[in-house]
C-alpha cells in the first residue's frame, strides 16, 4: 500500500504581522535614541561654513566634536550634570556663539580664567609672555593696525573672567572673535575639535584627513 505523506504546518508558531513591525519598530526606535543621547552629550559632527580657522581648519572640512571631555550639561539650561575638563589654551572648541545662541562658532583658546591678554602689533601675549602660535595661524594682512582703529592688532592689556575664555580664529586676521565681541562663558562651550573625518582639498585633489593638528595632506 502506498502511504502518502501529508504535511501540516502548525500555525501557532507563526506570529502575526503586526508584532514583527512592533519589533522593527522598536528597533528603530532604540537607535534613534541612542544616536541622539550620542550626538547631545558624547560626540557631533559639524561642518566648517566659513575661512576663520584657515589653515588649521578649511572651509568644508567635516569635523568631530568631543561634547563628553569638557562634562556633561543640561542641553537646555546648560547646567552641568557631570563635571568634566576645562577648556585648555590651545584647544580649538565648538561654543554657543554669545551674542546669538542660535549659532555654534569654532576658534581656538587663547587664555582662561584670571589670564591677563594683549596684542601687540598682530603678536599676542598671555601674563606677560608671548603667546607661541600653533602650526596653521597665519596672518593674510601685512599691514598692522593701530587701536584706535579696533582691536584686531593691537588690544588690551584685557583680564579673562573666571568661569569664561578668550578665544581667536587661527585665521588672526579674518576671524570674529573675543578680540571684537568679549569672552566665551564656560557654560557656552560645546565640545572640543579633535579629528576632520573628511575633507576634499579641491587644489591639491586629495583628501585632508586626521586629528586636527596633525592632518593628513
Amino acid at each position: 500500500m502506498n502511504k502518502t505523506t501529508i504535511s501540516v504546518t502548525d500555525r501557532s508558531d507563526r506570529r502575526p504581522w503586526q508584532s514583527v513591525v512592533w519589533e522593527y519598530l522598536q528597533a528603530i526606535l532604540i537607535a534613534l535614541v541612542l544616536a541622539l543621547v550620542i550626538r547631545t552629550f558624547v560626540v557631533q559632527a559639524f561642518k566648517i561654513p566659513s575661512g576663520s580657522m584657515i589653515h588649521t581648519l578649511l572651509i568644508g572640512d567635516h569635523i568631530l566634536v568631543n561634547k563628553f571631555i569638557y562634562g556633561v550639561r543640561d542641553p537646555i539650561n546648560r547646567n552641568i550634570w557631570i563635571p568634566g575638563e576645562r577648556p585648555r589654551r590651545g584647544d580649538v572648541v565648538v561654543f554657543i556663539f554669545p551674542l546669538n545662541r542660535k549659532l555654534d562658532f569654532i576658534k581656538r583658546v587663547i587664555a582662561v580664567g584670571g589670564d591677563t591678554v594683549q596684542i601687540i602689533n598682530k603678536k599676542v601675549y598671555v601674563n606677560g609672555r608671548l603667546y607661541v602660535d600653533p602650526p596653521g595661524v597665519e596672518h593674510t594682512d601685512p599691514h598692522i593696525l593701530p587701536a584706535s582703529s579696533g582691536p584686531r592688532d593691537n588690544m588690551g592689556p584685557v583680564t579673562v573672567p573666571k568661569g569664561e575664555v578668550f578665544v581667536m580664529g587661527d585665521n588672526r586676521d579674518q576671524s570674529y572673535d573675543s578680540r571684537f565681541w568679549g569672552f566665551v562663558p564656560l557654560r557656552n562651550v560645546e565640545g572640543k575639535a579633535f579629528i576632520v573625518y573628511w575633507s576634499w582639498d579641491s587644489e591639491r585633489f586629495r583628501p585632508r584627513l586626521g586629528r586636527i593638528g596633525h592632518l593628513i595632506h
